[in-house]
């Protein structure tokens, strides 16, 4: 896929939450069956969120916490497997760098590790189940050794 018709934004839930709250719902809840009240949560309004549109429709999420946590990242079904989420990461990682973030982690979904592994991901503690869903913290170093 080329990105001449994508777009990837960083943006705030008060900006875009409908478009995130779609993308989310979709991922989540309809094909994961995340509950919706696991889904939705108080740092929605605190994190810095990117939006990925093709055409201007929006086809990607992620979201990136104060505390360096990376999450709620999704890419709608028909936009799998084509790069969306690796650019998409990889804008979240340079912005966490930019913002002077030491260190990232995140959650990964059994399934996503080794996706995660192509960027410097590297597995912490055990597996463990969330919203019914295995589990690994990951975490990734972004200062320059």
């Amino acid at each position: 896929m080329t990105f001449e018709n994508t777009q990837f934004i960083a943006t705030t839930w008060q900006q875009n939450n409908t478009e995130l709250k779609q993308i989310r719902s979709t991922v989540f809840i309809k094909e994961q069956h995340v509950p919706a009240e696991l889904e939705w949560d108080e740092f929605d309004e605190q994190s810095i969120h990117f939006l990925a549109s093709n055409n201007n429709q929006a086809i990607a999420c992620a979201r990136l916490k104060p505390d360096g946590q990376i999450g709620r990242m999704a890419v709608l079904s028909n936009y799998r497997n084509q790069g969306i989420g690796t650019k998409l990461l990889s804008i979240v990682i340079s912005h966490a760098k930019n913002s002077g973030y030491n260190m990232v982690y995140l959650h990964a979904q059994k399934q996503a590790i080794n996706f995660y592994r192509k960027f410097e991901f590297i597995e912490n503690g055990m597996e463990f189940i969330d919203a019914g869903i295995l589990h690994h913290a990951m975490y990734r170093t972004l200062i320059e050794q």
